[in-house]
């Protein structure tokens, strides 16, 4: 185990709340990321716009970044073209965070995502095609300097489990983050896994930390976050979007103030929360409105 893994797993320990980076693609937007352009491409050709993004949100506040790796496997980017890239690409996005975290002291967490593929047979893929893109990817990502894996915004258990697996093959410490609706049945992945079944599994593969993105905005999380926290004693990690996305031609935008997030900061430790960031609509802005928010906390 590193030296900053250990540094920030007794942080954890000693109950502090730690602090997350924002969306990277609400930012790379505001750079010029097109609709259906490669967002891992610019890894490699505007390195220097990756290494800007990474460093706002350590400058707000921020004590952990994820890397621009979400769609990093190789079948997330064969749609654009890019499936022999996969290594490229990901050794690339983590060691520019890498190199940025140097400057701050700052800890990076390699973003893993869905791969958009199913399994037989829902769908073509078997499930050693799947587990072998996500070592690829996770192999490149270690190499390229992440202190861990965040696995993310993961809607289908069984994909979860398998990056979960290839991350313990690695030896990485690994975060695993589910999806979650809101349903007259409680809080359920797209796939239909409840709260209870998801914290069981993804604890069961080995994942050090479980929590939940996306799908929700503050006050979802708030809700959510209880009752994860009644199925694990695992540190927590909890990143809301700015509120509903609207949507407006091909411009998608998120409403929710950096003042009004913040103050779900409070309640989200009382829930027991012990990593929080933001989702998608997040900006370095809220980052910073977190960071004062979990500052008074302290204090108090």
């Amino acid at each position: 185990m590193s030296e900053r893994i250990e540094k920030f797993l007794k942080r954890l320990a000693d109950g502090e709340m730690l602090l997350a980076d924002g969306s990277w693609s609400t930012q790379m937007q505001r750079l010029g990321l097109q609709p259906g352009e490669c967002p891992e491409e610019w890894n490699v050709t505007r390195p220097g716009f990756i290494e800007e993004i990474a460093r706002s949100y350590f400058a707000a506040g921020a004590e952990m970044v994820l890397t621009n790796t979400f769609g990093g496997t190789r079948f997330r980017l064969m749609r654009h073209g890019f499936a022999g890239k996969a290594r490229e690409f990901n050794l690339a996005g983590a060691a520019l965070c890498r190199r940025v975290a140097e400057e701050h002291g700052g800890f990076v967490a390699a973003s893993v995502g869905p791969t958009g593929e199913f399994l037989e047979p829902e769908g073509l893929l078997k499930e050693q095609e799947l587990y072998g893109a996500f070592l690829e990817q996770l192999a490149a990502l270690k190499d390229g300097g992440a202190d861990a894996v965040c696995i993310e915004t993961m809607y289908v258990l069984n994909e979860a489990l398998l990056a979960v697996k290839a991350a313990r093959e690695l030896n990485l410490f690994c975060m695993a983050s589910m999806a979650f609706e809101a349903s007259p049945k409680g809080f359920r992945t797209l796939s239909g896994a409840d709260v209870k079944e998801v914290v069981s599994a993804l604890e069961g593969a080995g994942a050090d930390v479980v929590g939940a993105n996306c799908g929700n905005n503050m006050a979802g999380m708030i809700r959510l976050a209880g009752r994860l926290r009644l199925f694990t004693q695992k540190p927590l990690l909890i990143r809301p979007n700015a509120g509903t996305p609207h949507e407006d031609g091909k411009k998608i935008s998120y409403h929710d103030t950096p003042e009004t997030m913040a103050a779900g900061i409070a309640p989200l430790k009382a829930a027991g929360v012990n990593i929080v960031g933001g989702c998608c609509g997040t900006t370095p802005e809220h980052i910073r409105a977190f960071r004062g928010a979990i500052d008074h906390l302290e204090k108090t």
